[in-house]
């Protein structure tokens, strides 16, 4: 399958991802928090507990404050040093920057966490760069964090699946190679679509469909009544095994590309 026969287009799968709050919530907190954190740093001239002659001054706790977000409410810990010097701009810069910085973190679920991204991020967020080892650790931060939601638990049943793979460029040992991503999309009872799962493999395979299918329900994938893909063997062959009491059906999308094919 090439990518201009995906079902899931690069801007809707970031639409879905958009809407999914469980996941931004967390993630947008996250990169506000570490970067109130890493501000109160660059103000003391010294992290916590470390032992310098630069440092500026001492910490003294935390006062909470809460943030009104498109992806709902988070209560932030904002930190305080002893002489109450410290200010941050970040509450109003991020209400200017808001929707560039959830887009950004929606990517990120797909294509990876990377140090530009998140470099790019804190400074829109606080106005100035921080070092590389303060980028590296939120980072590794948000790495765990997308970790955690790419193995949750999948607690609801999902009478409906599409699943679809896009192949996209991923840069791997300094070369960039074109690589199948895996995607399965839940439907539902109330009509609610959810980003289930995103896999990188080589190729589509039956035997990498399978491998993504039984993680899937490894994870508590339950309740499937039709499944909704195009007519790639592997994968046909992969649901019936992994999937078989659930009806298929070939989507409408590629089959009505697959008819345009023949006609003049």
């Amino acid at each position: 399958m090439v990518k201009l026969e995906s079902i899931v287009s690069g801007k809707e799968l970031k639409g879905l991802l958009g809407q999914d709050r469980d996941l931004l919530r967390g993630l947008v907190r996250e990169v506000v928090q570490q970067t109130l954190e890493a501000e109160m740093e660059v103000a003391l001239g010294a992290g916590k507990s470390e032992r310098t002659e630069a440092r500026l001054g001492y910490r003294s706790g935390y006062y909470s404050r809460s943030l009104v977000t498109r992806v709902g409410k988070l209560e932030l810990r904002v930190p305080q040093d002893r002489h109450g010097r410290f200010s941050t701009e970040v509450f109003e810069r991020y209400q200017r920057s808001e929707k560039a910085l959830v887009s950004t973190l929606a990517e990120m679920y797909v294509q990876g966490v990377s140090t530009r991204k998140v470099k790019a991020i804190t400074e829109e967020l606080c106005g100035h760069e921080f070092s590389a080892s303060t980028v590296s650790a939120m980072v590794k931060r948000l790495d765990e964090q997308l970790s955690q939601f790419a193995c949750r638990k999948l607690e609801d049943p999902f009478p409906y699946l599409i699943l679809d793979a896009r192949y996209e460029k991923v840069r791997e040992g300094g070369a960039i190679r074109s690589r199948a991503v895996l995607l399965a999309i839940g439907i539902d009872w109330d009509g609610r679509r959810q980003i289930l799962g995103v896999e990188l493999a080589n190729r589509e395979t039956a035997l990498s469909w399978k491998e993504f299918l039984l993680s899937l329900k490894a994870r508590g994938l339950k309740g499937m009544e039709l499944v909704v893909s195009d007519d790639h063997a592997g994968l046909r062959k992969a649901i019936a095994e992994v999937i078989p009491e659930a009806l298929w059906q070939r989507c409408y999308v590629h089959f009505l590309r697959n008819s345009l094919e023949h006609l003049p």
